[in-house]
């Protein structure tokens, strides 16, 4: 909970035009609670032998400064209209909704394009893909987040553009595999 004032100032406040799909700004009141229900949430996902969603700071390794924060999401959507996964689904299906693990990043304004996301979204999937022993990995971003879409690449990721303009967070995905 010591956290609480620093990332309020980096998610609601730096960050506060940021499209980070349907969540907006909080007050700090509102991010208390996220972060009571993020923090509660590792012991309860660890007790039901469920993977470790939610956020994890990143903080600079000199300074201590938490500059933003990157984790795992669990992603249920029509992943079926994007041609990805339909390849690997039935045609037949219609776009069902479908679950994916999902990783998120956010970096402070001041921090960004410094390869602070990077380096926190590989270690995050250097754990999912070793530990965890997961498939795949998606992210998503908007159309016109180019610095999200940078570290998708740099990450290795296959970017999936959704042909359909709905739902508006998901017009653009990144898609790791976990290599063999």
């Amino acid at each position: 909970m010591e956290d609480l004032d620093a990332i309020h100032q980096i998610l609601d406040i730096e960050l506060k035009d940021a499209d980070f799909g349907s969540e907006a700004a909080k007050t700090l009141d509102e991010r208390a609670q996220w972060l009571q229900w993020t923090i509660m949430g590792y012991e309860q996902f660890a007790r039901l032998y469920q993977p470790p969603y939610g956020e994890r700071a990143v903080v600079l390794k000199g300074a201590g400064q938490l500059i933003g924060a990157c984790g795992f999401v669990p992603c249920l959507d029509r992943f079926e209209q994007l041609p990805a996964f339909s390849a690997i689904t039935s045609a037949s299906s219609g776009g069902f909704t479908t679950p994916e693990f999902g990783l998120f990043y956010a970096i402070a304004p001041a921090y960004q394009r410094q390869g602070y996301a990077s380096e926190a979204a590989q270690a995050m999937m250097d754990y999912a893909f070793r530990v965890l022993g997961l498939k795949r990995i998606i992210a998503t971003t908007s159309y016109v987040n180019t610095a999200s879409i940078g570290v998708m690449r740099k990450l290795g990721m296959r970017i999936e553009k959704n042909p359909f303009p709905d739902p508006p967070w998901l017009q653009v995905v990144g898609i790791l595999e976990n290599p063999p």
